[in-house]
């Protein structure tokens, strides 16, 4: 099977705080504290004055349709795949997907396990947590990752199809039969001043494509055309964004979306994210096909997935830092 690896943890705010109280050892367990009616001030995380604030665009968000896109009914396959194109990942880099397969039972399953875990005794959660990022899951999440990699494989066909390659052609360049998965289960606590802590700062992720589904708290806010958009799900939906690696594969035609999670002073958030990379050992560069052309020419470094993927996880999210530096610029 792809390699796969797991990693939970616990947010409230953008960066993990440089001294919190002694007696505190999490953040789940500062939220917990009797009377909180603020945060420490080096959990705060200040925005810039001059950002816009974000608004609900919930329906203008794209939807891709899967069971549209895999169909036998060759325009309605066609039309599936120029949504894909132009509002899913050229004018957006995120979408919501609808008639996936994966059953609606095994993703609350898997938020419902998540939450069990969070709610451990701090002591017994190390029995579970990996080490490192590349460990291997375990047995209990198996069918959670197997089914989501079913459906990001039919999206990374017809992704290769917008991009006017071959349906397999991605498939072959990336070595998707051994694709990497990397589970990351996140925790956020209610918190006393939301107006001056995040959940995660804004990145970008390192992967091809991410998979994220969450309890019935919002939280998720994408950048589109400088402004940051609230994402709300549609029922039984999987999110997707496009990652690091896609925007590196199609040469900059398919950008990837800078996002970030917002925490609230009311409800718990839990979400579940999959992302969804080649395989370890691929060296991505821009598609040959799509250099090939007069005038055109790569836009980025080729990299090892594997030195990509260590090189964000062992830095601070920032944006698109670790992309920045594979951009080749004029």
């Amino acid at each position: 099977m792809a390699a796969t690896a797991s990693l939970l943890r616990q947010n409230s705010a953008a960066t993990d705080p440089p001294s919190p109280p002694s007696n505190i050892t999490c953040v789940k367990k500062l939220s917990e504290s009797p009377n909180l009616n603020s945060i420490p001030s080096n959990y705060a995380y200040f925005t810039n004055p001059t950002e816009t604030i974000a608004s609900d665009s919930d329906d203008l968000i794209p939807t891709i349709d899967l069971s549209l896109l895999t169909s036998d009914n060759p325009d309605q396959r066609s039309k599936a795949i120029q949504d894909l194109d132009k509002a899913a990942c050229q004018e957006w880099g995120f979408f919501m997907v609808v008639n996936h397969g994966i059953p609606e039972t095994l993703m609350k399953a898997m938020l419902e396990v998540t939450n069990e875990f969070f709610n451990l005794p701090e002591e017994e959660k190390p029995e579970f947590q990996p080490k490192k990022v590349l460990d291997p899951i375990r047995d209990l999440l198996l069918e959670y990752c197997e089914r989501s990699r079913e459906v990001v494989r039919k999206l990374l066909k017809g992704i290769s199809e917008s991009l006017g390659l071959e349906e397999s052609e991605m498939d072959k360049a990336l070595d998707l039969g051994s694709s990497f998965q990397l589970f990351v289960a996140n925790f956020y606590p209610r918190c006393p001043n939301p107006d001056v802590a995040l959940g995660m700062p804004p990145h970008s992720d390192h992967t091809l494509l991410t998979l994220l589904i969450e309890n019935e708290v919002g939280g998720l806010q994408i950048q589109h055309k400088g402004r940051w958009v609230n994402v709300n799900a549609l029922p039984n939906s999987i999110l997707v964004n496009s990652g690091d690696q896609l925007e590196i594969f199609s040469n900059g035609k398919y950008k990837s979306v800078l996002h970030r999670a917002v925490v609230n002073n009311k409800k718990t958030r839990i979400s579940i994210a999959m992302a969804n990379g080649p395989s370890l050992d691929t060296v991505v560069s821009p598609a040959s096909q799509l250099v090939q052309t007069k005038g055109c020419v790569a836009s980025y470094v080729p990299m090892k997935y594997k030195d990509y993927l260590l090189s964000q996880q062992s830095n601070q999210l920032n944006g698109k830092s670790m992309l920045e530096q594979v951009q080749i610029h004029d």
